[in-house]
C-alpha cells in the first residue's frame, strides 16, 4: 500500500526499490515528501477497510454468471 501512496503522491516515480528508494524515469533518486505519502497511505488503508463488507460479502457468494450456470 505504501508503494501505490508513493506513486499517487510523486507522479514523476516510476520504480521503487523497498519503502523508500523512490526513482524517476532517468534513474534519479526522488525524494519523498514523508507526510504526503503517510496522509496518502492512511487513506488508501481507510479506503481498503471500507470496503471489507463487500470482499467477505464477494468470497461468500458466486457471481451472478455462477449462479446462472449452476
Amino acid at each position: 500500500m505504501r508503494h501505490d501512496a508513493i506513486l499517487n503522491v510523486h507522479s514523476n516515480v516510476t520504480h521503487i526499490f523497498g519503502d523508500n528508494e523512490a526513482y524517476d524515469e532517468n534513474h534519479d533518486l526522488v525524494e519523498l515528501d514523508e507526510e504526503k505519502v503517510q496522509t496518502e497511505t492512511k487513506r488508501l488503508q481507510n479506503e481498503y477497510d471500507s470496503q471489507e463488507y463487500a470482499r467477505n460479502r464477494a468470497a461468500e457468494y458466486p457471481s451472478t454468471g455462477d449462479q446462472l450456470d449452476y
